[in-house]
């Protein structure tokens, strides 16, 4: 179907007058692509119609703009809340092209219409993170938030999208490429394209709006609008379905797939586990990931030594394995796992040299994901349960020195605190109940996800072996009785880290200073399910 005016278009009405141009409304608070998508709506005969910054920009740049006021004959008013919302323009994006009515009706009261619409809406998620505002129940949204509610901006958009058989409409500058080349080729865009841009608009408005409900109602949440759906080789069996959706407005991620077969669910879900973990360090660190649970973590002066420690802390276990580094991937590290012949799943990593892909390409199923500047530091987690929703912040607490106290007679040196601090960083990341064994800034033992503390303490000391001598040991959670620090003690670990809490963290304090053990207390616990 053809869209535009004067053209043949499809719909047009024969024998009914029709603008000498058609015309298009550029209206946008993020500039960035505007100029170069209006040179090629002007070039293409368009007359653009502007508003405010907007009209200043293609004006600087050398555009011809007319001027919204001109089209309504009515200023811009009330500090600028209100310019579009006149029946001139939304007449001109609404009319129906192919009911005879309307546009009898249109040509009665001098509505033109308007064919293309570029809108996108006042930074109202930017300039709450800007001013720090934190909502409350009850607690007013400050003025400067308010002004960023877009009114005007929904209104033009929505109105679009409804009439997509006639409009264009572009809330997202990634799209002006596209509805550029088109009306390059064309003249025109196809029908396909406006109702796919038309759906995105109102996922863009219906998003935009919740994020202001939210704020308003003193939420701590922001909206969950799933969107970009693609369906997943499986779920978690071969027997069971999945699929993998963005959440629409959260800030786009740079990872990108480079090698390897399609990410599975189960890839995802270690990938983003093994990456969050991996990012809670500075030092050059690697992870590896088995069932979403950490097998090996090391951290050194270079990325190759860090990989090779993480691996050797629990080889057995690294078989079908998940890797996250944090540093570039180098060739070095793709001979290791080569050479060593490492079963692996996934890599993530900033970026591979090309060298490392080169060498990595005689493994061709391996999936790569270069991850970029990529962070999950401030998502908030959602899970399904019980026909609903769960949603929590993630947990980016990073504790320092200062935040331990020390509560046996015996202090922790400093090579014990540095690595009592590494071991909590990991075990933040290990399921409930963990615990995890460190020295020299590389796990050596991890026992997770069992009902009974002791029985995760047995599995770390199992897996450490004759490594846990004067090794650290970190508990997401409080010792309920003395049994788990006798039985490290047994193994010659010199330093704990737990949150303290239970009612009995006066019995294992005290058995505690009879094992000559240092401890300290965190304060905070670190379940993860």
């Amino acid at each position: 179907m053809s869209h535009f005016h004067n053209i043949g278009v499809a719909g047009r009405l024969p024998g009914v007058p029709t603008p000498s141009k058609r015309r298009a409304l550029l209206s946008v608070a993020d500039k960035d692509g505007i100029v170069e998508f209006a040179k090629i709506l002007h070039g293409a005969g368009f007359e653009i119609i502007s508003t405010g910054g907007t009209q200043k920009t293609l004006e600087d740049a050398g555009i011809p703009v007319t001027y919204v006021e001109k089209v309504t004959q009515f200023p811009e008013a009330f500090g600028g809340r209100v310019k579009t919302m006149h029946p001139l323009i939304m007449g001109g994006v609404l009319y129906k092209r192919e009911d005879a009515g309307q546009v009898a009706e249109a040509g009665k009261l001098g509505v033109l219409p308007i064919d293309v619409i570029a809108v996108n809406l006042y930074p109202f998620a930017s300039t709450i993170q800007k001013i720090g505002f934190t909502p409350e129940p009850g607690k007013p949204l400050p003025d400067a938030a308010i002004e960023q509610i877009d009114i005007g901006g929904p209104t033009l958009i929505r109105s679009g999208a409804k009439n997509h058989s006639s409009v264009t409409v572009v809330c997202d500058p990634k799209d002006y490429g596209r509805v550029a080349d088109q009306i390059k080729k064309t003249g025109e865009t196809t029908f396909e394209l406006r109702r796919e841009l038309a759906a995105k608009s109102f996922l863009h408005t219906c998003s935009y709006d919740a994020l202001i409900a939210e704020q308003m109602a003193g939420g701590l949440a922001d909206d969950v609008l799933l969107t970009n759906g693609r369906a997943l080789r499986y779920g978690e069996n071969p027997h069971q379905w999945g699929k993998f959706f963005e959440i629409h407005g959260s800030p786009q991620q740079s990872w990108k797939q480079l090698q390897g077969k399609e990410l599975s669910y189960l890839n995802l879900l270690d990938g983003d586990g093994a990456w969050r973990m991996v990012c809670e360090f500075e030092q050059a660190t690697a992870v590896m990931v088995k069932h979403a649970n950490p097998s090996g973590i090391a951290s050194d002066a270079t990325i190759e030594n860090a990989f090779q420690k993480a691996y050797d802390t629990d080889r057995l276990s690294a078989f079908g394995v998940i890797i996250a580094l944090n540093r570039p991937c180098t060739k070095t590290v793709a001979d290791k796992i080569i050479d060593q012949k490492i079963f692996v799943e996934v890599i993530l990593a900033p970026t591979f040299d090309l060298d490392a892909l080169e060498v990595l390409k005689s493994k061709p199923n391996i999936r790569l994901l270069s991850m970029g500047d990529t962070r999950f530091s401030e998502n908030v987690i959602y899970r399904s349960a019980f026909g609903g929703m769960l949603v929590q912040n993630d947990d980016v607490r990073v504790l320092s020195k200062k935040d331990l106290t020390c509560v046996t007679k015996k202090q922790p040196t400093d090579s014990e605190m540095r690595d009592l601090l590494f071991a909590w960083k990991v075990v933040k990341h290990a399921k409930s109940n963990a615990i995890v064994l460190a020295k020299d800034s590389t796990t050596v033992g991890i026992g997770c996800g069992q009902t009974s503390r002791v029985d995760s303490t047995w599995i770390a000391l199992k897996r450490a072996g004759e490594k846990a001598k004067n090794s650290v040991l970190a508990s997401d959670a409080f010792f309920p009785f003395a049994d788990s620090i006798e039985e490290a003690a047994k193994q010659g670990i010199s330093a704990v880290i737990q949150p303290g809490g239970s009612v009995r963290d006066a019995e294992v304090i005290t058995r505690a200073d009879e094992l000559g053990l240092a401890m300290v207390f965190t304060g905070v616990r670190a379940f993860r399910h």
